[in-house]
Order: structure tokens, then C-alpha cells, then sequence
């Protein structure tokens, strides 16, 4: 029988301050095992602007909420960012939420959940970044963005900021069930 340990870092609580301590974490166990796919939720692309930076050579994608996700026809990532993630080589995917789409509006609409966001609602079981880092990495390897031939490390947060890192064996979202959650390497402990 094989064995294999890991260090997995727990953060007392959830939230964007632990961001930076993620990335030193994130930084050092992708050196470490040789991963060059980086996959970010961003939001208004504060956190992607600093992983763009602290992965600059590596094959990063930043996912943003969709257009109309707050407010119709409008996108809350930040110009200024938007420029500085580009510039430090990395690549911005804006599209549907891989576990919501129009369910989202039959909830809302309707009262009524679908199964995409019951497989939502059971991933954020290990918290909200958990769900999180499967649906960027659904919705990067749909977009052709990253290869679904070997692992990535997928990065995303609670609210504001980056509290949860994923190894993640990317699939398609019509091949769902093949997406593989590897290893956690930093998630929050209470969230």
C-alpha cells in the first residue's frame, strides 16, 4: 500500500485577508510539483492583478463574473486591472458560471433549484472557494484555456479576495464527472 502526506494549510477564518499567504503557499507547491496552469477567480480583478504578477510565465486565466452578474449589460472587473493582468501576460475568460447559468434565473423566478445548483450548493459543503475553484476550472477548460491532459492549480476565495487553493484534474463541463479535485492545498478551516 502506497502512502503520500501533504501539508495543507487551514486558515482560521475565510476571507480576502489571507490572499497573500495563499499565493506564498500556492507559489511554493507549484514549483514544487512542476504545475503551469494557474486558474483565478477575479471579480474586479484586484486578485487577479497580484496572481498575474506572482505567476508572471506561467499559463494563467483569470475568470470573472459573467456581464450582467450584478448589474444588466455591465462588467465589474476594473479597467485598470483588466490592463495590468494583460500585461503581465496572463489571459481574461468572462462567460456563464459553469454551475448556475439560467438556473439562476429560475430560482430566482420560480423558487425551484436545478441540479446545476444543487451540485453547487454540495460543493460549497467544503466552502465557498471549493465550489468556486471546480466552476473556473469547468468554465477555463470549456474555453479552450487551459488542457484537460494534466493538472492545474485552481485559486479562488470567499467574498473578496483568495482564501482556497485546489489541484484539480481539469474536464469539460459536458464530461463533469471526470473533473477530479486532487489535492487541497489551503482552504479556510471555519467559513
Amino acid at each position: 500500500m502506497s502512502l503520500v502526506e501533504r501539508k495543507v494549510t487551514y486558515f482560521k477564518e475565510a476571507g480576502g485577508q489571507n490572499t497573500d499567504a495563499l499565493l506564498r503557499s500556492v507559489k511554493k507547491y507549484v514549483e514544487k510539483e512542476d504545475i503551469k496552469d494557474i486558474v483565478i477567480a477575479s471579480t474586479t480583478g484586484e486578485t487577479g492583478a497580484k496572481v498575474s504578477k506572482t505567476f508572471k510565465g506561467y499559463n494563467v486565466i483569470i475568470v470573472t463574473h459573467c456581464f450582467g452578474f450584478q448589474e444588466p449589460g455591465k462588467t465589474e472587473l476594473l479597467e485598470g486591472y483588466r490592463k495590468e493582468i494583460l500585461a503581465n501576460g496572463a489571459k481574461i475568460f468572462t462567460g456563464v458560471h459553469a454551475l448556475s447559468s439560467a438556473e439562476r434565473a429560475m430560482r430566482k423566478d420560480f423558487g425551484t433549484i436545478q441540479p446545476l445548483e444543487l451540485i453547487a450548493n454540495v460543493l460549497r459543503l467544503m466552502g465557498e472557494g471549493t465550489k468556486v475553484c471546480v466552476e473556473i476550472t469547468l468554465m477555463a477548460a470549456d474555453a479552450g484555456l487551459i488542457p484537460v491532459d494534466r493538472d492545474v492549480v485552481a485559486i479562488a476565495g470567499t467574498g473578496k479576495g483568495a482564501d482556497t487553493a485546489l489541484r484539480i484534474c481539469p474536464a469539460n463541463a459536458a464530461r463533469f464527472f471526470d473533473l477530479k479535485i486532487r489535492e487541497i492545498i489551503a482552504k479556510p478551516h471555519d467559513f
